[in-house]
């Protein structure tokens, strides 16, 4: 339909089901560019268009046409995404009659738009990780060609432009977005490498957005040059940071997975530390893990149990070897009543599948036994005190797997969830010690004295997330310390410590905040016209001074004699109201489901320090599963290419995740291939990684 019919169709209502009644031929002129515009009347008697997604008014007079409305449409993000989702509704209604007629003038509604499928394709390509060449896969080609005819399969060259194309412009819209952000952000720093040995690092961030929603963002997959020295690390991560305008909102920074993770953190301390952007002058800066503590010190301990968990390994292995002796054992194993479970042989680098191999193999030492009678072979097999230590191993081990799948399995990994379990850990390490089998006993005792290293440098973050957890406060703290720490007075001294800290950093926060209200009365004293002097210019430059007074002028005094006179009287701060009011009642069970942003959203205006302390601290990335040394290595495809693409790909495939997972009809992604499959278990067996392995890492759903 040409200008001028749409032209003519403008100068009647903004509602396209309302026709002008001088204008017969109206009805066929209407445009479906008003599907998307309400069109008003302003009070000078001048029309304009407003767009329904992004509320933009534009002109809507009688020459303006509707070409420059369309082309607002095709930048308006609100507008693509809603016609996106048309056009999919279109597609799948169709009938095979409308096909016939692809492109025939009749049609009353679009079937086809080639520049948007461009884009759509372009999204396929980063979301999956296909391969830019995919566009030229015959399979690929004939099954657009079927589904639209219409559609120009866009060239490889031009495909990677697009996908690149739309990571710039993400990564504007995020840039703008974190610029915007009032509160602090935590970094997390993870090191891969390619299939040809080049090293990546990889930069992400933590925070809570304004809705109170926690959200993690890779920023940067950046190459770095081997050897990998720390000084190099720091000075990369820090560049970053100014790009992204963020190193003064910078809170905590985790580098589990970093080696030189300790030159890295005194590189960035002593940079950051001068400038005053660093909370507790950089006290709370650097952070463990929980998962990579408890990882470390289980791995470690394993050592001690090795000549145990090899003769289980090698029974294993035994049975496995042969056909011949698996079947005998299915055989012994039938007889015995033994479950019907899959042995599993572990990785020996994992204790994670090391324990599943051991809790596996305890369910068939009858059968074992029996085995060991049948076959003359089979001659190291485990005596029934190995079985039972073998058993009170796996035990322990058990309690830690599930902790770490429990933390890799949350959905909302808020600081505040991990302190009660890391110190009932912290208790049943203590019992493990005195436990009446020596290898338990040994392993307890070297795991414990590697957390307790650890737990020095993590404690005070993790002791004040859960006093910011209504559910618990103080009261958390003190029950587990005065467990932990069986003398009384040692116990009271490391409460007080962290009450201190708590106190301290809340202080922070309260100067912070009364400095940022007094600018806002300054800047507000400053900009009013009517105070007690202002300047005006006369001829030659001169300035006179006028000492008019109004009556808000004289109020002034009194609002400070009031506050001068009341100082006797302070008020409570909103932290001293929160910690003297009751706990929030929980309901029974260990998880039940509290949403403690939500609450902090909700409560936000009663305590306006606290909540913004709260924002900061929660969003600390406490719960990090680390993914092991194999895992964190690009795929075939992405790693012969160009670090620059690299980084456009992987970046922009995580910041779509959140717009695909929050589409009803899609729900959670996929691992989106990036990396090498994770080291399986040998043959079928099970997988030796929790479910939902690693929610940190650019393999994140």
């Amino acid at each position: 339909m040409g200008v001028m019919s749409e032209s003519t169709e403008m100068e009647g209502s903004g509602n396209t089901n309302v026709t002008e009644s001088h204008n017969p031929r109206s009805r066929k002129l209407r445009s479906l560019v008003w599907n998307d515009f309400t069109k008003e009347q302003k009070a000078d008697g001048s029309f304009v268009a407003i767009c329904n997604h992004c509320k933009k008014q534009l002109t809507a007079s009688s020459r303006s046409g509707t070409t420059h409305l369309k082309n607002h449409l095709g930048i308006c993000m609100s507008s693509k995404r809603l016609k996106r989702k048309k056009l999919v509704v279109r597609r799948l209604v169709l009938k095979s009659t409308d096909a016939k007629n692809d492109g025939a003038p009749g049609l009353e509604h679009p079937q086809f738009d080639q520049e948007l499928s461009r884009q759509d394709l372009a999204r396929m390509v980063v979301l999956h990780g296909y391969p830019f060449s995919i566009v030229h896969h015959v399979g690929f080609r004939t099954f657009v060609r079927n589904l639209q005819p219409q559609f120009k399969l866009p060239s490889y060259d031009v495909v990677k432009a697009d996908c690149m194309k739309f990571y710039e412009n993400a990564r504007h819209r995020l840039h703008e977005a974190l610029g915007k952000l009032l509160c602090r952000v935590s970094l997390t720093v993870d090191m891969w490498r390619s299939g040809d040995g080049l090293e990546y690092v990889c930069l992400m961030c933590h925070y809570v957005d304004d809705e109170w929603k926690l959200k993690k963002k890779i920023l940067n997959f950046v190459p770095i040059e081997a050897p990998l020295a720390g000084e190099e690390i720091s000075k990369s991560i820090a560049e970053k940071l100014r790009e992204w305008n963020i190193d003064k909102k910078l809170g905590s920074i985790v580098l589990d997975n970093c080696s030189t993770s300790d030159i890295v953190t005194r590189e960035l301390l002593k940079s950051l530390r001068p400038k005053g952007f660093l909370l507790s002058n950089g006290d709370l800066f650097c952070v463990h893990s929980c998962a990579h503590v408890l990882n470390l010190m289980v791995q470690e301990s394993m050592e001690l149990a090795c000549e145990l968990t090899n003769r289980v390994r090698n029974s294993v292995q035994y049975v496995k070897s042969s056909q011949e002796r698996s079947i005998r054992f299915q055989k012994a194993a039938k007889q015995v009543g033994a479950p019907e479970k899959p042995l599993i042989l572990d990785a020996p680098a994992s204790w994670v599948s090391t324990y599943l191999m051991l809790e596996t193999a305890c369910q068939y030492q009858d059968a074992f036994s029996c085995l060991a009678e049948w076959d003359t072979d089979f001659t190291d097999f485990l005596s029934s005190k190995a079985w039972s230590d073998a058993k009170a191993v796996a035990e322990c081990l058990e309690v830690l797997y599930h902790v770490i799948e429990k933390f890799s399995a949350t959905r909302f990994p808020t600081a505040n969830l991990y302190f009660n379990d890391i110190c009932g850990i912290h208790l049943l390490m203590k019992r493990w010690c005195m436990s009446p089998h020596p290898v338990v006993a040994s392993m307890a005792a070297q795991m414990l004295e590697k957390f307790e290293q650890y737990w020095d440098l993590t404690r005070v973050v993790m002791a004040i997330a859960s006093i910011l957890d209504p559910r618990y406060k103080m009261k958390s703290m003190e029950y587990y310390f005065k467990l932990i720490y069986g003398d009384l007075y040692e116990a009271k001294a490391r409460i007080d410590n962290i009450r201190n800290s708590f106190i301290n950093l809340y202080n922070e926060y309260a100067l912070q905040s009364a400095n940022s209200s007094k600018n806002q009365a300054l800047l507000c004293y400053v900009g009013n016209t009517s105070g007690y002097t202002s300047s005006e210019s006369g001829t030659g430059g001169e300035s006179k001074t006028s000492y008019r007074v109004t009556l808000s002028d004289t109020r002034r005094g009194l609002d400070q004699y009031l506050q001068e006179t009341s100082s006797s009287q302070p008020s409570k701060s909103d932290m001293d109201m929160y910690l003297e009011e009751a706990v929030h009642p929980s309901k029974e069970g260990l998880d039940d489901n509290f949403n403690i942003l939500a609450w902090w959203k909700f409560n936000a205006a009663k305590y306006p320090v606290l909540s913004t302390m709260a924002r900061d601290i929660l969003a600390i990335p406490v719960s990090i599963v680390p993914l092991d040394s194999e895992a964190r290595t690009l795929n075939q495809y992405l790693s012969p290419m160009d670090p620059i693409i690299v980084q456009g790909i992987i970046c922009a495939q995580d910041w779509l995740k959140d717009e695909i997972e929050a589409s009803p009809t899609v729900g959670p992604m996929d691992a989106l291939a990036l990396v090498s499959s994770a080291a399986g278990l040998e043959g079928d067996d099970e997988c030796m990684m929790p479910p939902n392995g690693d929610e940190f890492s650019p393999l994140s759903k």
